[in-house]
């Protein structure tokens, strides 16, 4: 029962399921129990079999597995599929490759991953994206954010665009009328098709999104981005490293470098005035430095010799091998132990952070701030991760992708600074402690003083009350729930609403889903004017219609019939409202 699997229950409920959980842990959670009390929620623990059996599979409609251990997941839902073939099985699974697999199994669509579900609104956030290209029946459509230009009605600036929210008041006003009026200055959402926003001259809107890719997408385009950095960037790589060897260089390796210098200088200079060649004459500088190294490197080429030279040189040679080779041991040995050190490597990273400008800050890494990591790499920004675990399970595939890791408590002024906050574009602070992410945000509001309102800040927060107090309380735009951001996903594959896409609008989360009209149930026959007036529908794919022909955009009085797929968007309550009142969409137990 952690945050996933509450709001999913809770969000259940207000769909008007019957809800049963089924806690194979048996470990207490008060807090969780508190909450499942409040709600009327039975909570059944002990063997799964027997605590499924118990908890009504046999008549249940649907079987949400929401439990974090993969493992554990996998062969949960293969018993459920196994015990009940039919019933509609939704499984939550971090491992991309085991998920694929095992939706081969339970059905496409049914396995979930939070953290990529999550993932691409924190994204946007750190992009400042206010374009999100949907696909609505293999057609492309886009929702974006335009600033009204002058006071008018929706209708008079916007045409057939269909407006989702107007923002500019304290509170936006979701999915207004066309006939509602705007001010300059606005911030309009409005959803509809290329063409539509291409004959409004919409330029900006128009250009080519840089995709928030998820899973397996995300990382091969991090991967590849990142082996084309290393291309291209191997001289500026190697360069670092040598700065980075010098700068993490310890006392006695020093001491150890100084006193081999001497002993070469030195030697160059007895070399020059105290050799005397066959031919009667001394040495060049070329040939004492030449012979110098061999000595201390112990090759003997044949070329020079002591064996004839006076009895104080050739003990000087005698010296200068002897003293060369343990120098020379002991260098080798310093500078391997540095090379192999975990201090290299944060010093490595931490220079080349020194050098960024215009990228985005990561706080931890757990998998969804991996998620995040790599759809933004994906998309074309630099990035640097700041975790306080030295030895994270994750820093292995932020390597991989070229981005640095910079160890430390990013509450520390001096670890954000050595994350190079001053030259970053955003802040993604996305612990798994709500606490530990609201006070590294308010470090970071500190730390940016008049770049505050330049610098998007976005943080992770499960508590509704908490994020909303956050929000009003000290000016953060962009506070994001994992939980509420991913419950949508596992509630519509439940209940029969194929969740397409969420983003927000301001703190408001919207929705995109496609919903099929049942046959005989509170949708059918009703008017696009009778629903919520905070859920907009987009288009309708009537029944029997080629693939790919939508009608759009529908008008008020155009009504459903059984079978219609419809495309809403709206807030998600709203569009639970919608399922709910379509009656046989709805499961009366899960």
């Amino acid at each position: 029962m952690d945050g996933a699997a509450l709001r999913t229950v809770e969000q259940l409920r207000a769909a008007g399921a019957e809800v049963v959980v089924v806690d194979p842990s048996g470990r207490a959670d008060t807090a969780a129990d508190r909450l499942l009390v409040q709600w009327k929620v039975p909570r059944i623990e002990g063997r799964v079999r027997e605590a499924l059996f118990d908890a009504g599979l046999e008549g249940a409609a649907a079987v949400v597995c929401l439990l974090g251990d993969d493992l554990r997941a996998m062969e949960t839902a293969l018993l459920v599929r196994r015990l009940r073939p039919d019933v509609r099985l939704v499984v939550r699974m971090g491992n991309g490759g085991v998920g694929r697999a095992l939706a081969e199994v339970t059905g496409e669509g049914s396995v979930l991953d939070v953290a990529a579900l999550a993932a691409p609104s924190v994204v946007e956030a750190c992009l400042g994206t206010r374009t999100h290209a949907i696909e609505l029946a293999g057609r492309p459509f886009l929702v974006a954010e335009l600033v009204a230009g002058s006071t008018a009605t929706l209708r008079e600036l916007y045409g057939e665009l269909a407006p989702l929210a107007v923002a500019g008041g304290e509170e936006p006003v979701v999915c207004p009328g066309r006939d509602h009026r705007v001010h300059v200055g606005d911030r309009v959402t409005v959803v509809g098709t290329p063409e539509q926003f291409g004959t409004l001259g919409v330029v900006d809107v128009l250009r080519p999104q840089a995709p928030v890719r998820r899973a397996a997408g995300a990382r091969q385009a991090g991967a590849e981005r990142a082996a084309e950095r290393a291309e291209r960037g191997g001289r500026a790589g190697l360069r670092s490293l040598l700065r980075s060897l010098v700068a993490e260089a310890d006392r006695p390796l020093r001491v150890t470098l100084a006193v081999l210098a001497i002993a070469i200088l030195v030697s160059i200079v007895v070399l020059r005035i105290g050799y005397v060649k066959d031919d009667g004459s001394h040495m060049s500088v070329v040939d004492a430095v030449y012979f110098t190294v061999e000595t201390i490197a112990t090759v003997g080429y044949g070329d020079f010799s002591f064996a004839l030279q006076p009895t104080w040189l050739r003990i000087w040679a005698i010296g200068l091998m002897g003293g060369g080779a343990i120098l020379t041991a002991i260098i080798f040995s310093l500078v391997t132990q540095l090379l192999v050190s975990r201090r290299l490597e944060q010093s490595f990273g931490r220079r080349r952070v020194g050098s960024m400008r215009g990228h985005v800050i990561v706080v931890g890494l757990g998998s969804v701030a991996l998620e995040v990591v790599e759809g933004l790499v994906a998309a074309g920004r630099r990035v640097v991760v700041v975790d306080r675990d030295e030895a994270g399970r994750h820093h292995g595939r932020a390597r991989a992708l070229d981005v640095p890791v910079v160890v430390g408590n990013a509450t520390d002024v001096g670890v954000l600074s050595a994350a190079n906050l001053d030259a970053a574009t955003a802040v993604a602070v996305l612990t798994s402690d709500d606490l530990v992410n609201i006070e590294t945000g308010l470090v970071v509001r500190d730390l940016l003083r008049e770049r505050w309102e330049q610098v998007a800040v976005v943080l992770r927060v499960f508590d509704r009350e908490l994020a909303a107090g956050v929000e009003d309380g000290f000016g953060f735009r962009h506070v994001r729930s994992t939980a509420a951001l991913a419950a949508p996903w596992f509630v519509g594959a439940a209940l029969g609403l194929d969740v397409l896409a969420t983003f927000y609008v301001d703190r408001v989360p919207f929705l995109v889903g496609r919903l099929s009209v049942g046959a005989g149930g509170g949708l059918d026959g009703l008017a696009m004017g009778e629903l919520s007036e905070r859920t907009r529908v987009v288009a309708i794919h009537r029944a029997g219609a080629p693939d790919g022909e939508l009608e759009y955009p529908p008008r008020r009085g155009t009504r459903f019939a059984a079978a219609d797929e419809a495309y809403l968007v709206g807030p998600y309550e709203e569009l639970i409202d919608v399922l709910r009142r379509d009656g046989p969409a709805v499961p009366s137990g899960a």
